[in-house]
């Protein structure tokens, strides 16, 4: 029994030490990324990556916060066009049509506005952007506790990637457990950039961000 408990003991410092280490890379890797709505340098693209839809097709506040920075750099001019990013990995769910419809309620024009619906993770989204969407350089737009682990992934994955990270969500019980479950995922970042796995999809190269990147708003 000592013994047995002598393992899990071990394995849970080790589990802490992976968690911690994996956390401190990434915030150095990022660190140098991070900025305001103002102060981020201009880029061709937002990369929204998505988040919790309602069944209502409503995005949930913290997908509507991400979604309202990106508007707010497109009417700045910070950048050309908005790639969203998100899961529709079953007829009844789709994050990135929910995410443009609440985009062109809010006035964006909807040919800024291109559509990946294979972004069924961060580290997908950021490959894909890349890989599928031609996007070399972007700003990522997030909220502010997944900012580092978004930056570091994008551009692990070859793009030129600065931030924005919305902190206006109430720091109530649901974003503790957003925030803890980020921190968790560092360490799935860590691997993912270390290893490399394909995305579920990847397919055929699309012209639709450099298409909204040149549409003339209407």
């Amino acid at each position: 029994m000592r013994a047995l408990l002598r393992i899990v003991a071990g394995a849970a410092v080790c589990a802490v030490i992976v968690g911690v280490s994996s956390i401190v890379w990434i915030r150095y890797q990022a660190g140098d990324y991070e900025y305001s709505v103002d102060t981020v340098p201009a880029a061709e693209v937002a990369l929204i990556p998505g988040a919790q839809v309602y069944q209502s097709g409503q995005p949930s506040p913290y997908l509507a916060a991400r979604l309202e920075l990106g508007r707010r750099l497109l009417e700045s001019g910070k950048v050309k066009a908005l790639l969203v990013t998100g899961d529709n990995g079953r007829p009844s769910y789709d994050e990135p049509t929910a995410m443009r419809s609440y985009l062109v309620s809010k006035g964006v024009p909807e040919n800024k506005i291109a559509l990946d619906y294979a972004g069924f993770s961060t580290y997908e989204s950021c490959v894909r952007a890349h890989e599928i969407f031609g996007v070399r350089k972007a700003i990522v737009v997030t909220q502010d506790f997944s900012l580092p682990r978004t930056i570091a992934l994008c551009r692990d994955a070859g793009i030129d990637a600065t931030g924005i990270g919305d902190d206006t969500q109430p720091h109530n019980l649901v974003y503790n457990k957003c925030w803890l479950r980020d921190q968790i995922a560092a360490s799935k970042a860590v691997f993912d950039m270390a290893v490399h796995p394909d995305p579920k999809f990847l397919g055929n190269q699309e012209t639709t961000v450099r298409d909204a990147i040149n549409a003339t708003p209407h």
